[in-house]
């Protein structure tokens, strides 16, 4: 060819590279335009250095550089400059605009997760009262997939429509409907499709053959699938498979077992350790196996959130999947645009809304822990926080929460480096009002306003856990009994341990699956599963 072009030229990897090269060594007529602030794929093969050195490559090029940003705030810019300024490995320059100032950036410092969740959604309905926003106009951002699973649960509870972009809403993930399936079998074995789901997965030698054959021979006896599997001796054409059809059931009957005994996250645990799924996304050393490992162990999060919060009116394993059923049973198709983007910084990349958030700013989670150990790969996080940065046109929102649970453990993490980062002129380190009041945590002293303006509490280092004995903190709640709901009607007002006031707008259902739509007076529109709600009868 006799001129070459090439866009994204910061994505480029070195089989890109080469060929490129190759076909422009006749005429040296080439043409590349990049970013190299905006290279943030390098677990995809991409190579930074193939922009930065692109000069040297080409010497006789001109450059040229393209310095105006039309989309964002003085103030935006302002800080997305002293963030990638930080960086060794770029090519200078200094992006400016002739946008208004704009407002600071906003810091939301959280004790929790969940605390971090409401907050951000919280100001979404603040903004949109106050600055006459549109859920289309807002996003956030995380670092992994599977942060979107607070942010969601909080969205849904105050009823604002959301997508998530780049791939499905939490609990629609494959993972998460394989492992809530052996949830769903510790409870009731018979759950056919939970069991037709999982029976050979991970593979344990149950193939379609063997379980037509079961099928048939459930069929021709006249008994459900469980039933038969449970008597698997009884049918010799079933062949080999009947040992693998008894060691499917032992498993089973033993996740029944364990979810009697114990709790939500003990059982939730136990389950995906025993079952094999965890192993099975582990042993592939690859990107999405490592998302989907992430995905099944934030439901384990989810599981010891549910455990261990004294609100909750049961913390059995029955009681955390008729919770989650509740937003999994919510249509997720929407009829019109009209719908908060939630995305991870990877898929954000070329976007652009009038509000961003960025949640999950601390050390370990953003900058990642792996990124840590080099400084090459330090600076492309540190990349990624400036493209999550220059997504924002009009307001941005960054959080943090100083404590979460990973791997089943409540860890304390310091707020990211990148928060600090930000030249003091562009934020606004005033903390955003908590929700409600954070837990009282003995023993853990109080800290003085540090060098950034922030304040809080002085916790354990990044990465610690709670000392030896010591519990998660819990918030204390007076007992609360309620009453015999067997004859709640629409129009009664109920109180709620932990909603307050509010009056029955519906009720459905039958037996252990009748709920009620309640709407509480400063909570909103919940929608409770009566077994396990605790609702005093007020009228």
């Amino acid at each position: 060819f006799r001129y070459i072009m090439v866009d994204e030229y910061q994505d480029t990897n070195h089989a890109q590279y080469t060929i490129t090269k190759m076909l422009a060594e006749l005429h040296e007529n080439i043409c590349v335009v990049g970013d190299d602030a905006q290279s943030i794929y390098s677990f995809r093969g991409a190579n930074i250095k193939n922009i930065l050195n692109f000069q040297a490559d080409y010497p006789k090029t001109q450059q040229f550089k393209l310095e105006r940003n039309y989309r964002s705030t003085k103030n935006i810019v302002g800080a997305a400059n002293s963030i990638i300024g930080l960086n060794k490995g770029q090519i200078q320059k200094t992006v400016y605009t002739e946008n208004a100032s704009g407002e600071l950036i906003q810091v939301i410092e959280a004790s929790t997760e969940q605390e971090e969740s409401k907050q951000v959604t919280d100001q979404v309905r603040e903004q949109k009262m106050r600055l006459n926003f549109r859920n289309k106009d807002f996003a956030v951002l995380y670092r992994t997939n599977a942060q979107s699973r607070a942010i969601e649960t909080e969205l849904r509870r105050a009823g604002i429509r959301y997508k998530v972009f780049g791939g499905l809403s939490f609990y629609r993930r494959k993972e998460i409907k394989d492992i809530t399936s052996y949830l769903k079998l510790a409870i009731n074995p018979k759950d056919q499709a939970a069991l037709l789901r999982v029976i050979n997965y991970p593979a344990r030698g149950i193939g379609k053959t063997s379980l037509d054959r079961l099928t048939v021979a459930a069929d021709n006896a006249g008994i459900g699938l469980w039933e038969a599997l449970c008597n698997a001796e009884r049918f010799p054409e079933l062949g080999r498979a009947r040992k693998a059809f008894s060691d499917f059931v032992l498993m089973v009957k033993t996740f029944g077992i364990k979810a009697r005994e114990e709790n939500a996250y003990e059982t939730a645990n136990f389950i995906a350790k025993q079952c094999g799924i965890l192993k099975d996304l582990h042993q592939h050393d690859d990107v999405e196996s490592l998302s989907r490992w992430e995905n099944v162990q934030e439901l384990l999060n989810a599981a010891k959130e549910y455990s261990e919060d004294p609100d909750n009116d049961a913390h059995s394993l029955d009681a955390f999947l008729a919770e989650i059923s509740l937003f999994t049973d919510q249509d997720e198709k929407h009829d019109d645009l009209d719908f908060v983007s939630l995305m991870s910084i990877h898929a954000a990349k070329g976007l652009e809304f009038p509000s961003i958030f960025v949640v999950g700013l601390e050390e370990q989670m953003f900058p990642s822990f792996m990124s840590l150990q080099s400084r090459a790969d330090l600076e492309e996080e540190r990349r990624l926080f400036y493209v999550a940065v220059t997504r924002a046109k009009d307001r941005l929102t960054i959080s943090f929460a100083k404590s979460r649970y990973r791997y089943g453990t409540l860890e304390y993490n310091e707020p990211s480096r990148f928060v600090a980062e930000i030249d003091d002129q562009f934020i606004n380190y005033t903390t955003v009002r908590r929700s409600r009041p954070a837990p009282s945590w003995e023993g853990i002293p109080v800290r003085s306003t540090n060098e950034s303006g922030t304040t809080g509490r002085s916790l354990p280092k990044a990465g610690s856990r709670l000392p030896m004995g010591r519990k998660a903190p819990r918030l204390i709640t007076n007992n609360f009994e309620g009453d015999d709901l067997t004859n709640l009607e629409a129009g009664m007002k109920v109180e709620h341990s932990k909603f307050g006031e509010g009056e029955v707008m519906n009720v459905e259902g039958k037996d252990n699956e009748k709920k009620a739509t309640v709407f509480f007076t400063k909570k909103g529109q919940k929608v409770l599963l009566l077994k396990y709600a605790k609702l005093k009868i007020l009228a």
